[in-house]
C-alpha cells in the first residue's frame, strides 16, 4: 500500500486528515479527548460506525504511516503494542507468535515480555480519521445523487447549447460517483440518453451521451434499444469524427452491445464502422487507441460473415505494416485477426500479395510468445499452401527453415510442433536435400 505523505505543515508526528485542515498530534489528541469527541458526536456521526466496513468501502490509496501495520501494510483495526514500543494489528502479531517467533518483527529484538497492550489512543485516532473520511464520502455521494436527479430533469427540458452543457455536467458527475451512475440507471436515465442518439444527433451531443453511457451498467433492454440501426449509425458517425477519447468511448460502447445475446452480425457489417476502426488502429500518433481498436476488431472478425468486408477495406496490409510498432498484447490481437482472416480466400490472397507478410511472420517465430508463434505459423502455412513454390522460396530465404527447426526442438505444445513439421516439409519440396540442409543453418537465426 502506498504510504501517506505528511504535508509540509505537519510536525514529526502530526498529519492532516480532517476536513477543516485540523492536524492531529499523537502526543496530545488522546489526552484532550478530541478523538473521542469526534467519534461520538463531534464528527457529525449519528451512531458508531464499523471500522472494518469504513476501511473496505473507502479503499484509500494512501493512509497515514502510523496507522499501518508493519506486518500486513494494511490499516490497523485493533492496534496493540509490544514491550519494544512497536505497534501491530492484533491478529497479525498473534499469528507471528503462533509461528514460533518471540521477537519484535520490526526490530527483531527478543521479547522480554510477551504481553500485548491495546493501544486505545491510536485506535481512537484511526477511527476518527476513517470516520470523518467516510462521512465526507457519504455526503459527497448524497450530493452527487441529488445533482444527478436535477440534471436528468433538466435534460428533459433543454435543447441546443444548454443540452450540451447539461450533458457535460452529467458526464463529470457520473465519472466521479458510483451513486450518480446508479441514480441515472434507477431513474430511467439510460432510455433518456439513448433517445438523444439518432440520425439528427450533433457531434457535440453524441460524444457526451456516449461518454456517459460507457460508464453505466446497461441491462439487456438498454443494449437492445441502443442496437437500433439509427442509433448505431450515430455512434459510428461519432467514431469517425471524434477525438481519441471519444473514439475509444465509441469502441467500448460497441463492445458492450456485442455482449448482448440477441446481437446480430449485420449491425457491425458496416463499411463506415470498419474504416473508422482501422483509422483508430493504425494511428501512429495516438498508440493508446491501438489496444481498444484491436480488441473490438478481434470481436468483429470472429463473425464469419464480416471477414470478407474487413479484407476489402485493406485491413491486412495495414495490420502487417503496424506489427513492428505493437507491444505484445496488441501484437497478439493483430496476429489473431490476421490468422482469422486467413480462413477466407480473400484473406489468404491479401496476405500472399502483401510483400511484408512472410518476412514479418518469420521474424516473429520464437521471439515474442508461444501465442504469437502459433498465429504466425498458422498464417505462414495458409500463405505457403496457397502458392507453394513462390511463397515457400521467399519464406526459406527469410530464414523460415531454421526457425521451424527451433520450434520443433523447443518445448512448445505438440500441435504447434506438428504444424511446424508440416510447413518444413512443404518448404523442402522445392529444393534438393543438400541445398535445403544448407538453408537450415541455425547460427544466424539464433543470433
Amino acid at each position: 500500500m502506498p504510504m501517506y505523505q505528511p504535508s509540509k505543515r505537519d510536525g514529526l508526528l502530526g498529519f492532516e486528515g480532517f476536513g477543516d485542515g485540523l492536524i492531529l498530534d499523537l502526543n496530545t489528541e488522546g489526552k484532550h479527548g478530541v478523538a473521542a469527541a469526534a467519534i461520538y458526536g463531534g464528527g457529525g456521526i449519528g451512531e458508531k460506525l464499523d471500522l472494518k466496513k469504513m476501511i473496505e468501502e473507502l479503499n484509500l490509496p494512501e493512509v497515514p504511516l502510523v496507522f499501518v501495520c508493519p506486518i500486513s501494510l494494511e490499516p490497523m483495526q485493533e492496534p496493540v503494542t509490544l514491550c519494544t514500543g512497536q505497534t501491530y494489528e492484533k491478529s497479525n502479531i498473534l499469528k507471528w507468535f503462533s509461528l514460533g517467533h518471540y521477537t519484535c518483527p520490526t526490530t527483531m529484538q527478543e521479547l522480554w515480555d510477551d504481553t500485548i497492550m491495546p493501544n486505545s489512543t491510536l485506535h481512537h485516532l484511526i477511527y476518527t480519521w476513517f470516520s470523518q473520511k467516510y462521512v465526507q464520502m457519504k455526503k459527497r455521494s448524497e450530493d452527487a445523487q441529488g445533482r444527478t436527479s436535477d440534471l436528468l430533469g433538466t435534460l428533459k427540458k433543454v435543447k441546443g447549447q444548454a443540452r450540451i452543457q447539461t450533458l457535460k455536467e452529467l458526464k463529470q458527475v457520473v465519472a466521479n460517483h458510483s451513486t450518480a451512475r446508479k441514480t441515472v440507471v434507477d431513474e430511467g436515465g439510460v432510455a433518456l440518453l439513448s433517445s438523444l442518439l439518432g440520425p439528427f444527433t450533433s457531434y457535440s451531443v453524441g460524444c457526451e451521451v456516449i461518454a456517459i453511457l460507457v460508464n453505466l451498467t446497461l441491462n439487456s433492454e438498454s443494449r437492445s434499444n441502443l442496437m437500433q440501426p439509427a442509433k448505431i449509425s450515430s455512434v459510428v458517425d461519432t467514431l469517425n469524427e471524434g477525438s481519441l477519447e471519444t473514439k475509444v468511448n465509441c469502441v467500448r460502447l460497441i463492445e458492450r452491445l456485442m455482449e448482448e445475446k440477441d446481437f446480430r452480425a449485420e449491425i457491425i457489417s458496416s463499411h463506415s464502422l470498419l474504416v473508422a476502426l482501422m483509422r483508430l488502429v493504425k494511428d501512429k500518433k495516438h498508440p493508446n487507441g491501438h489496444l481498444p481498436g484491436l480488441s473490438l476488431l478481434k470481436q468483429i472478425s470472429m463473425h464469419n460473415q464480416v471477414r470478407s468486408l474487413i479484407v476489402s477495406i485493406g485491413a491486412i496490409p495495414q495490420l502487417v505494416e503496424l506489427i513492428p510498432l505493437l507491444n505484445q498484447e496488441c501484437l497478439e490481437l493483430a496476429l489473431f485477426i490476421l490468422d482469422v482472416l486467413s480462413c477466407v480466400p480473400e484473406g489468404r490472397q491479401a496476405l500472399r500479395d502483401c510483400s511484408k507478410t512472410i518476412p514479418s511472420m518469420v521474424k516473429i517465430l520464437m521471439r515474442i510468445s508461444e501465442s504469437c508463434t502459433e498465429y504466425a505459423l498458422s498464417i505462414l502455412l495458409s500463405v505457403c499452401k496457397l502458392s507453394p513454390e513462390e511463397c515457400s522460396s521467399v519464406a526459406v530465404d527469410a530464414g523460415l527453415a531454421a526457425k521451424l527447426l527451433l520450434v520443433i526442438q523447443s518445448g512448445c505444445n505438440p500441435a504447434l510442433k506438428q504444424r511446424a513439421a508440416e510447413l518444413l516439409k512443404l518448404c523442402s519440396l522445392n529444393y534438393s536435400d543438400t541445398i535445403f540442409i544448407s538453408k537450415c543453418r541455425l547460427t544466424r537465426t539464433i543470433q
